[in-house]
């Protein structure tokens, strides 16, 4: 189950970063009153900065569920000395 567990979640961390830095493109061109134009975002910078940071977060959720070091098989019991 390990193998496919860290596939599995390597993939889903991968898409909700992927997420994150679309979203935060989003906010990034409302709070520039440059993309979706209606709403409370549009033109209020605050929403460059937050949509910054929410699309860097979603870059290092990115690097970091695909550099992550893989999972080491422990062993099921330890070694009896003689």
């Amino acid at each position: 189950m390990g193998r496919v567990f860290d596939i599995t979640m390597r993939v889903i961390t991968s898409l909700l970063g992927l997420a994150m830095v679309l979203m935060g493109g989003v906010w990034i061109l409302q709070g520039l009153n440059l993309a979706f134009r209606v709403g409370f975002m549009v033109g209020d910078k605050h929403w460059v900065v937050y949509g910054a940071i929410l699309a860097l977060v979603g870059l290092c959720e990115i690097v970091w569920s695909n550099t992550r070091s893989r999972t080491v098989a422990v062993p099921t019991r330890e070694p009896t000395v003689h």
